[in-house]
């Protein structure tokens, strides 16, 4: 009889506070959302060795969102709009800039995302407050209204079709770029129409999680799901899942002990990464040992 009321005890608490407040159901509902768009394109940076221009790109949307925030205040809508616009800009000039003069794609992103992430926190420090640069850096997860769910599942839809679409030649430029250039005109179709899936779901992640914490939900469960599976569509479904199970802890964490929802998501996250690196089924350190160990005693 304890054990059974002790068991129920644990699963009010885990059910309780999204059964109780309508808040915490649309920030669970947000982070659904997030999870299965975001995800997936997090594989795909992972496999394109990719995961440091998301973070660039993560912060050049922030003069767009700033510039939007000082017309409309924390409007959704001119933030969303803002932030993408930005967004785009930086990676067209970058690539722009590095085709036109010869240098590297990636110090050219680097150069104008510094500029913008530098730009925005200045148009938000003299517009605002020191709590309106938190909310845009770090986002708030539990604030999120009818509004912004609206445009999370728009943005989740988008990124679902589109990465339908472009499936097959995503996977094959992750694999022989130069082979899919040579049959095919939809490599850079693909590669730019990704692009653009970053920047969407970027935008639509800082809403919930801040442009400093957005690309973590992106990356983090992709980089996890790799020491766990090897192929690419288990690796795209339990990286959805390892997202939604984090963003899940960190929002009851949250509500229990009042800590800012977005940075414990991404602590969670990375906790586990940490955790994968030794124990993870393919490639873990412990693994590889015993792996190892087996093989000398076999031999």
């Amino acid at each position: 009889m304890q054990k059974y009321a002790r068991c129920l005890s644990v699963f009010d608490t885990l059910i309780q506070p999204f059964v109780e407040f309508a808040f915490m159901r649309r920030a669970l509902v947000g982070m659904f959302l997030l999870s299965v768009s975001t995800a997936p394109v997090g594989v795909f940076l992972m496999l394109r060795r990719m995961s440091l221009t998301g973070d660039a790109m993560s912060h050049a949307i922030l003069p767009g969102a700033a510039i939007g925030f000082l017309f409309a205040g924390l409007s959704v809508t001119a933030m969303t709009i803002g932030g993408l616009i930005a967004g785009s800009l930086v990676v067209l000039l970058s690539g722009f800039t590095a085709r036109k003069t010869g240098t590297g794609e990636d110090s050219n992103l680097a150069a104008y995302y510094l500029t913008s992430l530098a730009a925005g926190v200045m148009i938000i420090s003299m517009s605002g407050s020191n709590v309106d640069l938190m909310h845009v850096l770090f986002g708030s997860a539990l604030g999120l209204d009818n509004t912004a769910l609206i445009l999370l599942y728009i943005i989740s839809a988008i990124t679902l079709v589109c990465l339908t679409l472009i499936y097959r030649p995503l996977v094959l430029e992750c694999v022989d770029p130069d082979y899919l250039k040579s049959i095919s005109r939809l490599g850079s179709v693909a590669h730019y129409g990704f692009l653009i899936l970053v920047v969407l779901n970027l935008v639509s992640g800082f809403h919930a999680m801040g442009t400093l914490m957005s690309v973590g939900l992106m990356v983090l469960p992709a980089a996890i799901s790799r020491f766990w599976v090897k192929q690419l569509e288990p690796m795209i479904v339990l990286s959805v899942l390892i997202a939604f199970s984090a963003c899940l802890t960190g929002l009851l964490l949250s509500f229990y002990f009042n800590i800012p929802t977005s940075p414990m998501i991404i602590t969670t996250l990375g906790a586990t990464y940490f955790l994968s690196i030794f124990v993870g089924l393919n490639n873990g350190i412990a693994t590889r040992f015993l792996m190892k160990k087996q093989k000398h005693l076999s031999a």
